[in-house]
């Protein structure tokens, strides 16, 4: 079940003038490796990466903030997240403090489920979508190796598409070499064309 996302009633238009690159994708399709490239490649930039805030056990994949489910729902409750939603049995949030870094013009990139986007598309005034896959053979082959028992079922998480009001602006297919993926990635996030 997901969420919409925490807006305040006084907000009378969407939330900008920054970017919000919003990262979607298949459990398996190397997401948090992209994201952590790119995180390093744009250290020195006016890009955030927001951290999620999840409910599940922390892991070495991703670089998440751990809270137990009354604590997130105690955060909901004190209006700390501008979007949470649930997903697999967990919970799971942004931070409100990326609208601040949106209403100052920076860019803000952050791993959501593809149920929030399309109220994210409402909320926020410059939205931009990538999506990052892999073949499924691949998928579940990276899901067996990384045996995250939070993952929940496998074939679950393969056969899940994207519905159409979710389609992404840009799509990586995530096979071969990350580096060459991540910098693709960092290109989207910069707002430049991919082959530049």
């Amino acid at each position: 079940m997901s969420e919409l996302p925490a807006i305040s009633p006084a907000q009378a238009t969407a939330i900008g003038p920054g970017r919000l690159v919003l990262v979607v994708g298949p459990s398996g399709a190397g997401k948090d490796t992209l994201l952590g490239l790119a995180k390093a490649a744009c250290a020195d930039g006016d890009v955030v990466f927001a951290r999620r805030v999840v409910t599940r056990e922390a892991s070495s994949f991703e670089d998440n903030a751990q809270l137990s489910d009354a604590d997130f729902l105690a955060a909901v409750g004190r209006g700390e997240f501008a979007m949470h939603w649930e997903a697999h049995g967990h919970r799971y949030g942004l931070p409100r403090e990326i609208d601040d870094d949106i209403r100052a013009g920076r860019t803000v990139v952050g791993n959501v489920s593809r149920t929030v986007i399309e109220p994210m598309r409402r909320a926020y005034a410059n939205v931009v979508v990538v999506a990052i896959t892999a073949p499924a053979d691949v998928l579940a082959q990276r899901i067996a190796m990384r045996a995250r028992a939070s993952d929940g079922a496998s074939p679950d998480r393969l056969t899940r598409k994207l519905a159409d009001d979710a389609a992404p602006d840009k799509t990586i297919v995530n096979v071969g070499s990350a580096d060459f993926h991540a910098r693709q990635f960092v290109q989207i996030i910069r707002g430049r064309r991919v082959d530049e």
